[in-house]
């Protein structure tokens, strides 16, 4: 089975390049089997891991930046792989 989660953060206004760079520097215990890491507006940043594991699993997940980084907690969701095309 594969599990993707993601990781939803959005940064202080005018400082989502530096938490896009802190989320890219962010090195997990093991490797998941893909990671992508996005930006969106209002300095927003999105990471998705994928991972070959069930969807209760316990598994590496991004921590909290610095308070003074984002402006609010980190949205985090798990999805299970039901079809790809």
């Amino acid at each position: 089975m594969t599990v993707a989660l993601m990781w939803e953060a959005r940064a202080v206004d005018g400082r989502g390049e530096e938490l896009l760079a802190w989320a890219r520097a962010q090195d997990l215990p093991r490797a998941p089997l893909r990671r992508e890491t996005f930006r969106a507006p209002q300095d927003r940043v999105l990471v998705i891991t994928w991972w070959d594991a069930g969807l209760d699993a316990e598994l590496p997940e991004l921590p909290e930046p610095d308070g003074e980084l984002v402006d609010r907690a980190v949205h985090r969701w798990r999805f299970e792989s039901v079809d790809t095309r």
